[in-house]
């Protein structure tokens, strides 16, 4: 999988199928690279799993698969470090040890 997102023009393949269903065609259409090296980069990402084609009518269209895609968030999670909601929660997190701990040095104060 690394491969197939490691080349810039599948990265942009997988761009513009984020938004829609495209056909080899069409794709290629917007690069400046001949329709059969455009077909080779599709092969790759369809041989790793990140994309797979579906026959509507006559047409072959080019869809993400959700499923590869998810997999491979799951196992690069642990190198990543917190951000957004994850890092607010954390700083929660510590807050509520923080104010634990000063309440039992006041409580034992009290005593």
């Amino acid at each position: 999988m690394a491969k197939a997102i490691a080349d810039p023009v599948r990265r942009q393949i997988l761009e513009m199928l984020r938004n829609a269903r495209l056909s080899a065609g069409e794709i290629a259409e917007r690069f400046e690279i001949s329709r059969p090296a455009v077909s080779r980069h599709l092969r790759v990402l369809r041989e790793s799993g990140l994309v797979r084609d579906e026959l509507v009518g006559r047409r072959r269209l080019y869809v993400l698969d959700a499923a590869r895609f998810t997999e491979l968030i799951e196992w690069l999670a642990p190198f990543v470090p917190p951000v957004g909601w994850e890092r607010r929660l954390d700083a929660l997190e510590t807050e509520v040890h923080r104010t634990r701990r000063e309440r039992r040095t006041a409580a034992h104060r009290h005593d």
